[in-house]
């Protein structure tokens, strides 16, 4: 090979690696949504909102998917980091699995998951206090019922929603000692996200036992459970996203899970070059969770409830109220 041609081989090379990294650092953010897709008015719609969010605040566009089966994540997740997608969100603990292996494979592509936990160079976890939250939903819902009896309905039986309705009912326990609590799961598959018939039934078997407010966690399925409370003149609790104007003035309050917030974050954070990998905790005091209040709802939360529920939330944030976490510890104390 000629001097010449040696050099045009290096400076190909050069021009080669420099486009490839150039591909992989490029800022070209994705999502990968769980189970009942993004417009579930839950989980996924806030990570929707998130997204939309700094599109509109940025002028830059993402990528996302909607998987209709669990096989679909990984595939997802490949396809987009192999088209140069960075940082790519993937939603949900059930993420966790496909997330593990396709980091390994690209890692220098950034990647963050919501729910779990991935301890991986290239991923950021982030994860939320849902139980310090459902506190305080637990809370208004018992000063707002008239029974003394109040309902939980969860979507798939896992831990994750386990803690859910056990800060739910010790919030319920803390306003009213001897408040009944009623709890049913909708299944123990993905597709319980996304049965809103069967989250009507549930309801309205707990109503059927008194229960006149009813807390779901339950992401598509939750839409069925706040119909049928509205239908029934009973107060429903939103999750996750701001659920009050699906029934106004018929939803107490909704507990709100930032992973709008969270979302928008990656996206930034990428976007600025100060993407973090590692584990990210968000509560009360983060800013993390917390329970809505707006027109929908204002008619139905007295402001002695709303007292209530901020000296609470003061008390958790102090560490005065301590708040069991079912994934530390599967044996609610309530």
């Amino acid at each position: 090979m000629t001097v010449t041609k040696f050099g045009l081989a290096v400076a190909g090379l050069a021009f080669t690696a420099s486009a490839a990294f150039a591909q992989q650092a490029a800022f070209k953010p994705a999502v990968v949504y769980d189970l009942g897709g993004k417009f579930d008015k839950s989980f996924n719609e806030g990570v929707h909102t998130g997204a939309e969010k700094f599109k509109k605040d940025t002028g830059t566009d993402y990528r996302d998917f909607e998987p209709q089966n669990d096989a679909q994540r990984e595939q997802a997740l490949r396809r987009f980091a192999r088209d140069g997608f960075s940082p790519i969100v993937a939603v949900g603990f059930s993420q966790e699995s496909a997330l593990k292996k396709v980091a390994e494979e690209f890692p220098k592509t950034q990647f963050a998951i919501i729910d779990a936990v991935v301890e991986k160079p290239n991923v950021e976890s982030i994860v939320f206090k849902e139980h310090e939250g459902s506190f305080l939903v637990g809370l208004l819902a018992a000063q707002a019922s008239k029974s003394g009896k109040v309902g939980f309905v969860g979507g798939m039986d896992i831990p994750l929603i386990r803690k859910f309705a056990c800060g739910y009912v010790q919030g319920v326990k803390y306003a009213k000692k001897d408040a009944e609590v009623f709890q049913n799961m909708t299944g123990t598959t993905g597709a319980a996200w996304n049965d809103p018939v069967k989250g009507g039934e549930l309801a309205k078997s707990q109503i059927d036992r008194g229960a006149d407010v009813i807390y779901h966690a339950a992401g598509g399925t939750g839409v069925g459970v706040l119909r049928a409370t509205a239908d029934a003149g009973k107060l429903g609790i939103g999750v996750d996203s701001n659920q009050n104007a699906l029934h106004p003035g018929k939803i107490l309050t909704s507990m709100v899970k930032r992973v709008d917030v969270a979302t928008y974050n990656v996206f930034d954070q990428a976007k600025k070059g100060s993407f973090k990998s590692g584990l990210q905790v968000l509560g009360l005091k983060e800013d993390g969770v917390a329970w809505a209040l707006d027109d929908n709802n204002k008619s139905l939360v007295t402001p002695d409830m709303k007292a209530a529920a901020d000296k609470a939330a003061e008390g958790i944030k102090s560490g005065s109220i301590q708040v069991h976490d079912y994934m530390s510890d599967s044996k609610c104390p309530m």
